[in-house]
Parts: C-alpha cells; sequence; structure tokens
C-alpha cells in the first residue's frame, strides 16, 4: 500500500450506493434458481453477522421460498475463519467474512467460487461486485465472495449527556479526561483509531498507521506506540465491546457516554428514538463490505442461490435498514427504507466526511496475527 491514504472518489450517498468508487463494473447472467430451491425445499444453514437478518427479513425469505434459515450470529471474522477452520468448512452453506479478509482467506482453500451464471447481479453495486472479482478471485477460479452490506466504524455518543468539544468528533474523544471510565471501543479497531489519533498530535508521523500494512518492521514501531499510549490511558475505557448488542447496551445501560462503534447499532437505536447519534470523526471513518461466501462443505447449493436472490431484492434489503441500521449494497434499497435512514445517513457523514472515508487496507495473516499480540497486551494489562 503506498504512503498516501486511499479515499474514494464518491463524496454523496447516491454515488456510493451506484457503485461510482474507483472500480469497473461487472456483468452477470443469464441468471438459473432451481423450481426445487423456489418450491418449499429444505433450509439453509446461515453464518452471519449478528443483527444483518431481522426476523422480518427471514419470514419474508421463508414465506416466498419454503426454505427456513438456519441463523447463527457472530461478531468477528476471527469467529468465522476459526469455525471453518475447525469443521474444514463444512456445516454452513453461507458464511459472512468482510472484504479486507482476502488475504487470510486465500490460503485456506475453505470457500469455494460462486456459479455467477446463477446469480442476478444488475441490482448490485458494480464497484462492490468488483471487489469479489479482484481481491476474492483465488487462483483464477472465479468470485468467492459477493457484497451484502457496507458500513463504517466512527464516532457514537449519547446526545443527552455529552457533545464532542468544537462540535466535530474525533477518536480522541474517548482519551479526554472529562469522560474516564464512561468510554468503549472494542480493542483492535479501537487501538487503529488511537493511532489515527495521535498521528493528528503529533506523536506518530502522519500515515504511519497505513504504513505499518506495508511489512512487520514498519508496523512494530507504531504499534509499539499505540499500545502503549492505549495502556496507559485504560482507565479511560469502561467497556470492550464484542458485537451489537454489546454496544447498544454500552449506550443505553452501562453509562457510556461516547465511544468508538460501528454504524448500525448506534444508528438503529437513534431511529428508535433513543438520544444516541453517530458521526464520522475528524481523521476519517473506517469503511468495510462485508459479503457472502460458500464454503466447500456447503450441502445446500439450490438454497444458496435463492438465498442470494432474495439478498440482492431491493425491497426486502431496504426494509432491513431500519432494523440493522447499516447500509445495503444492493441498489434502490434505500428507497425502502425510513425517511429517518435518509436523515441518520447525511447527519452521520456531514460535509466531506464521505471523500474522507478510510477504507480499510487488506490484511495480511502476519498483520492480523500482530496486532492479536498488541491487542491482547493491552487487554491484559
Amino acid at each position: 500500500m503506498s504512503d498516501k491514504k486511499q479515499t474514494p472518489a464518491t463524496v454523496k450517498r447516491r454515488s456510493v450506493l451506484k457503485g461510482a468508487a474507483a472500480f469497473s463494473a461487472v456483468a452477470a447472467g443469464p441468471w438459473i434458481i432451481s423450481p426445487k430451491a423456489l418450491a418449499s425445499s429444505g433450509e439453509i444453514n446461515v453464518l452471519m453477522w449478528s443483527d444483518y437478518l431481522p426476523p422480518e427479513w427471514i419470514e419474508g425469505f421463508t414465506k416466498k421460498t419454503g426454505i427456513k434459515v438456519n441463523y447463527t450470529g457472530i461478531g468477528s471474522n476471527e469467529e468465522i475463519i476459526n469455525k471453518m477452520k475447525a469443521t474444514k468448512g463444512r456445516g454452513f452453506d453461507i458464511i459472512s467474512p468482510t472484504n479486507v479478509r482476502s488475504l487470510q482467506w486465500a490460503p485456506l482453500k475453505l470457500i469455494q467460487p460462486f456459479d455467477m451464471n446463477r446469480i442476478n447481479t444488475t441490482t448490485v453495486n458494480s464497484a462492490m461486485l468488483r471487489i469479489g472479482e479482484s481481491e476474492w478471485n483465488f487462483e483464477g477460479k472465479g468470485v468467492h465472495w459477493l457484497p451484502h452490506i457496507w458500513g463504517t466504524e466512527a464516532m457514537a455518543w449519547r446526545t443527552d449527556l455529552y457533545s464532542p468539544p468544537g462540535g466535530l468528533p474525533s477518536y480522541g474523544n474517548v482519551w479526554q479526561p472529562e469522560v474516564k471510565g464512561k468510554t468503549m471501543m472494542r480493542p483492535h479497531s479501537g487501538m487503529l483509531g488511537a493511532g489515527l489519533y495521535l498521528e493528528t498530535i503529533g506523536k506518530l508521523n502522519p500515515g504511519d498507521c497505513w504504513r505499518a500494512y506495508q511489512s512487520e518492521e514498519k508496523m512494530r514501531p507504531v504499534w509499539e506506540k499505540i499500545t502503549k499510549f492505549c495502556i496507559d490511558n485504560k482507565a479511560q475505557i469502561k467497556l470492550f465491546w464484542n458485537d451489537a448488542d454489546s454496544q447498544k447496551n454500552g449506550l443505553l445501560n452501562e453509562g457510556v457516554l461516547v465511544g468508538q462503534t460501528w454504524d448500525g447499532p448506534p444508528l438503529a437505536l437513534k431511529t428508535q428514538g433513543e438520544p444516541v447519534t453517530y458521526q464520522a470523526p475528524r481523521e476519517g471513518a473506517l469503511a468495510w463490505v462485508d459479503g457472502m461466501s460458500v464454503p466447500t462443505g456447503a450441502e445446500n447449493i439450490d438454497q444458496i442461490y435463492a438465498f442470494i436472490e432474495h439478498v440482492f431484492l431491493p425491497e426486502p434489503a431496504g426494509r432491513a435498514i431500519d432494523k440493522h441500521g447499516y447500509n445495503s449494497a444492493v441498489l434502490g434499497a434505500d428507497k425502502f427504507a425510513s425517511a429517518q435512514y435518509a436523515k441518520n445517513f447525511s447527519e452521520a457523514y456531514p460535509g466531506d466526511a464521505l471523500k474522507n472515508l478510510n477504507p480499510w487496507p487488506a490484511e495480511p495473516q502476519w498483520y492480523a496475527d500482530i496486532r492479536t499480540e498488541y491487542r491482547n497486551k493491552f487487554v491484559n494489562a
């Protein structure tokens, strides 16, 4: 990765949803879904992030297809990888890796390419589809990943109890004395946020956090400084979260005033009328795309393609947005979400916030292993 921070070219929500980032479009078709799958056949076993499939979405899919969804919720990419390693790719039909984990999945050989002739991708963001064709085309065998939901990690806070100094949030808000013992973060990504903050106050050089992805030699000096800072200031942290529910609970019930979170949980609370908001910080929100992949041991193949067909329908995708709070890779899904979604989005990414997104770089396994080493030092300190 170059020393210069990579940012999407798009600056408006509709541009993002239409795939105007710096990737090319991808065509697909014709699309063939087995009549067997569309009748009332069988089940599908889904391993996916814990809040991505609201009950209403599952009920609609089952009513349409007759297919029962066995939904296992997870809270981290490590959980997905470890489950697939343990079962040698068996036990699930659909899993949901994040786009940046391609370098970790490629050598495992635990997922298989899609039959793109069976998938209608005309409703899907072309920029996000291109990720599957380029970064997840393992050994030239085809697409091993399809986009599903995208979002960011940035700053959330209780609007009735806290206001970011100066009006614009920062990853540094977690570390300010006035909120000592009243903040939350996920350890490994919160440490990255701390590093981006340290760059802004001169404790790290500009671009250090992104250069750390280039080699172990460049990573360790940066993360040594980040880890020392986090350990020295650990008393700031009330809660280490690990999934959507723990983020919501922190803001509503655990006394957390401000924290680094995913967009979905606080925006779902905001939609429900809770005194919570979410906004990209001055350092730039961290952006990701969660997708769908098929393990090598998947058994319910027809059901998989029926599931994907339903995922890519704008109406159910849009109605799910109001429940989980994230953004859909499906074009036109936003038209079926509530007006509150559009309001939440514009308030979360004001001004040039979308232009200043920090797309998470692809993570080699060596980087993930070293990050875990420093993460554990911080958590266990």
